[in-house]
């Protein structure tokens, strides 16, 4: 058994997500084998999960709804309401934390985030970022310092930056005027695991 394996919840921990799996995993035209191969898992112990007998822990839980291109909200069989494929400008109802300005430029509880992100200057710089998935980011107005592991980069308006969000990175203004981003990230949204793009308070950092 590898060491993915060894941590399950006990039972009740989560709710029971067995017949979501199985579905899930079919929807995805991948075999039993195939999943377990990709997710780290035997195939005994994916099909203990899929018939009930174990309970995933929520680590697992990400790496499914990743392979299988869904949400855990999805595996968990929490119903999402019918949303809108169209965003109206008038609809991004600003959100600030920690000193940033949010505005959502997509659908909630898709397995992807899409914000539009004002940064003034000083603000969350010294906030290194470490968390699963991708993020992509565009630059509007200004000027962004970007740090991905040991190298720093300087982006300007019309410049954009794909990576893996596992590497450690900063994000801050350049200059004093701020900037203005397009954020694109992959976002496995639940009530049991909620990803942030910055703290919602002093100090709390994602």
């Amino acid at each position: 058994m590898s060491s993915s394996e060894s941590p399950a919840e006990p039972a009740g921990g989560l709710p029971a997500v067995a017949p979501q799996l199985r579905s899930l995993r079919r929807r995805a035209g991948l075999t039993l084998e195939a999943a377990a191969r990709a997710a780290g898992l035997s195939p005994a112990h994916l099909s203990r999960l899929e018939t009930g007998q174990r309970q995933p822990s929520l680590p697992m839980l990400l790496a499914l709804a990743r392979i299988y291109g869904t949400t855990v909200s999805e595996l968990l069989g929490e119903s999402v309401a019918e949303r809108d494929a169209v965003v109206r400008g008038s609809d991004m109802e600003p959100t600030a934390a920690g000193g940033w300005t949010y505005r959502q430029a997509g659908a909630p509880g898709r397995g992807m985030q899409a914000l539009r992100v004002q940064v003034p200057y000083g603000a969350q710089g010294d906030i290194v970022r470490v968390h699963p998935g991708e993020e992509w980011l565009y630059v509007l107005t200004g000027r962004l310092r970007l740090r991905l592991g040991d190298t720093t980069h300087r982006l300007g308006p019309g410049d954009s930056a794909h990576f893996d969000s596992m590497t450690p990175h900063r994000i801050a203004a350049d200059d004093p005027a701020g900037l203005e981003l397009l954020f694109v990230h992959t976002l496995l949204q639940s009530p049991t695991a909620t990803l942030c793009l910055g703290p919602a308070h002093p100090g709390e950092a994602r």
